[in-house]
């Protein structure tokens, strides 16, 4: 019995303490669920979650009441608490500042695990302070009425080049954050951003960001949103993300003004696909937006667009990290994993339905992604030809935007010809090569994709992406260049040296918009094949970095468009060939072959240069052979000799042009981004 005593005893003081706890609720409830409030953490991700027992919001007692919740509780509310909403800015303005400082607020992400660009995954991304692949985060929210919310925030690429993939995001959304650096105001993104979002019918949020700047402006920036943007900035929040500064407001506008997502849960299901990317792991993860219906563990789906089927071996909900739940229902946001193996199979825009119950009609906006862009890729080494193909396969099954093609040449041997959406994803691309792959690479100058109409009886259309292919021009009827919308934001005193380069690179005036008293917005249609080149430079170093740039392509156009050879030696060097239009081929040629003898090294003989349209030779120059002095030795005698030894000299130099090779720099495959484009005609 003396065993048993003490054992009893803690029994006996126990069950003491559940009777006071019984007494103070008034003898009702569960007592233990005081003591127990929360189960077990269950192990999710990289972190332990804590979830309660029923997996259910906080019921405040008083109505008004805010009761502090877990931020790591999986809660199920009911849609009319949910809200769907992104964060578009231009570059620099603070989004992913932002976006930390809400995740940190809100208590999603413990401090401990808190770091600047929180959602930016790749290093590229913080090296250069710019979203390349977008992310999601669910964070768990009280507001000033004491509901209990939940918010997903829906991440953005920055970038012109992903504009696609932004109106996917923006699709799956109710509202956004228009956030303006207050001090910068109103830049070219800020414009396209907006409109993708209105065209999507989104409620916008403006917000002015850094205001603890000694330069912020937010009257002056307001004016600007209100006369260029056409919104109602009365309701703007002023803020710092970095200061912490107005983010309770921020996310109260939010749950205030955002429209919840309709309840659409007993339709047949629809989701949006706004991000995918490839796990070496585990395949393929989707990251969606349900529309209609539910999604649960073990479902069988297929995707509309592509008919890839797949089964729902994982769904969960992202925090950022991966949280596994067993249902999604309409409006909510989440990924799940299935056997799916190439992320062309689940590209972005696609839409997730029942393989039993499908939809009738996907949802709309799916596109294709289409380069706009091409380069040829080499390996230094040409042993290394099988590690390039095999990296640019690993990248493709992560980037279904990404296509490349074998490609030869006379001077770089075997290599790649490549797509990319524009040049900042070819930069991205060349980096992650050499980065994580461990490559040298030889990169030709960027090209666009011209439409080549062929003069048989069918008119046979040709897309030629690479100049050195492009037909003759007996064979050919016409020649069409894709042109582009192109909006620039400048200081009133930049404006005449901006139009002069516009202008120079046969842009076509459109309009200009004074935006308030010292800023500027000019539109051009303009040749995409002009912008790729060094546009984005030649503008910031005339407006002195305080121009920005927005283009959108627009359609393709007839123009008189000749190819530009250009030959080495006698040899063509076919990745230094351009497709240009005929007025600038002279300036464009004289320019290319003065760059060459600048950047190939000199040799032991004469070396011509020339820039050439099918056989008419327009510009030439020659590199001057290294002299040996032969007749060194020779301090006197017959002028006989001397003739003798030159004469041997010149035949030596003769055979030795005849089987030479001349070693061309990777410095000068570049050399057509840096000709004067700008000198005149």
């Amino acid at each position: 019995m003396s065993g048993i005593a003490p054992s009893a005893a803690r029994g006996a003081t126990l069950g003491a303490a559940r009777a006071r706890a019984l007494a103070r609720d008034g003898g009702g409830g569960d007592a233990s669920a005081r003591f127990f409030p929360t189960r077990r953490p269950r192990l999710s991700g990289r972190r332990a979650v804590r979830v309660r027992a029923a997996d259910t919001p906080v019921v405040p007692k008083r109505k008004g009441e805010r009761v502090k919740i877990d931020p790591n509780a999986v809660l199920q509310v009911p849609a009319k608490n949910i809200r769907n909403f992104s964060i578009i800015a231009h570059i620099d303005h603070g989004k992913s500042t932002l976006a930390d400082t809400l995740i940190s607020r809100t208590g999603t992400v413990a401090d401990r695990d808190m770091e600047a660009q929180l959602l930016d995954s790749m290093d590229i991304e913080r090296e250069r302070g710019i979203t390349i692949k977008l992310n999601s985060a669910r964070m768990n929210y009280t507001a000033r009425n004491g509901e209990t919310y939940v918010l997903n925030l829906i991440d953005t690429p920055g970038h012109v080049d992903f504009s696609y993939e932004v109106s996917r995001s923006l699709a799956a959304c109710e509202g956004a954050l228009l956030v303006v650096d207050a001090s910068q105001g109103v830049e070219a993104q800020t414009v396209a951003n907006v409109y993708l979002a209105l065209e999507n019918d989104l409620e916008i949020i403006p917000v002015l960001n850094k205001i603890d700047l000694p330069g912020a402006e937010p009257e002056r920036v307001c004016r600007e949103i209100e006369d260029v943007l056409g919104l109602d900035t009365s309701q703007a929040v002023q803020a710092s993300a970095k200061a912490n500064i107005g983010m309770e407001d921020i996310l109260e506008q939010i749950v205030e003004l955002v429209p919840p997502p309709p309840d659409t849960a007993d339709q047949p299901l629809r989701a949006l696909i706004f991000d995918s990317y490839f796990d070496s792991y585990r395949g393929v993860v989707c990251v969606f937006r349900v529309v209609d219906g539910t999604i649960s563990v073990g479902d069988q789906v297929k995707l509309m667009n592509t008919g890839a089927p797949a089964t729902v071996d994982e769904v969960g909900i992202m925090r950022p990290n991966k949280v596994p739940v067993t249902t999604l229902s309409a409006g909510e946001v989440g990924y799940f994993i299935g056997n799916i193996k190439s992320v062309a199979d689940a590209r972005v825009g696609d839409t997730i339905t029942s393989a039993k119950k499908p939809a009738k009609e996907p949802l709309e906006g799916y596109a294709e992604a289409t380069p706009m862009v091409y380069c040829g890729l080499f390996p230094t080494d040409s042993d290394r030809y099988d590690d390039l193909r095999e990296a640019l396969g690993k990248l493709q099954i992560n980037d279904a935007a990404l296509c490349y093609e074998p490609e030869q040449s006379s001077a770089m041997g075997f290599g790649f010809r490549c797509g990319f959406l524009g040049l900042l994803h070819m930069e991205i691309v060349q980096e992650r090569l050499e980065r994580e792959y461990n490559l040298d690479l030889i990169t030709t100058a960027p090209s666009v994709v011209y439409k080549v109409y062929m003069n048989d009886a069918e008119q046979t259309c040709v897309d030629c992406a690479n100049p050195a292919s492009l037909p003759d021009a007996g064979k050919r009827d016409r020649i069409e260049e894709p042109y582009v919308n192109l909006e620039l934001i400048t200081p009133a005193d930049y404006v005449g040296s901006l139009m002069e380069l516009s202008t120079q690179r046969r842009g076509e005036f459109i309009d200009m918009t004074y935006l308030s008293e010292g800023r500027t917005c000019l539109k051009y249609e303009i040749p995409l094949g002009e912008v790729v080149t060094d546009f984005f430079d030649e503008l910031k170093s005339r407006s002195k970095g305080y121009a920005s740039m927005e283009y959108s392509f627009l359609e393709y156009r007839k123009n008189d468009m000749v190819r530009l050879d250009v030959m080495i030696n006698g040899e063509p060097a076919e990745p230094l060939a351009c497709i240009v239009h005929k007025d600038k081929a002279y300036a464009m040629g004289r320019g290319l072959v003065d760059k060459l003898k600048e950047l190939i090294p000199r040799q032991m003989f004469r070396i011509p240069i020339q820039a050439a349209i099918g056989a008419k030779i327009i510009a030439s120059t020659s590199i001057s052979a290294m002299r040996k002095d032969v007749l060194a030795k020779c301090y006197g005698g017959d002028i006989s000799r001397k003739k003798k030894l030159l004469k041997k000299q010149a035949a030596g130099k003769k055979r030795m042009k005849q089987f030479g090779k001349v070693e061309v720099p990777q410095e000068a495959f570049m050399a057509v981004l840096k000709v004067d484009q700008n000198a005149p005609n």
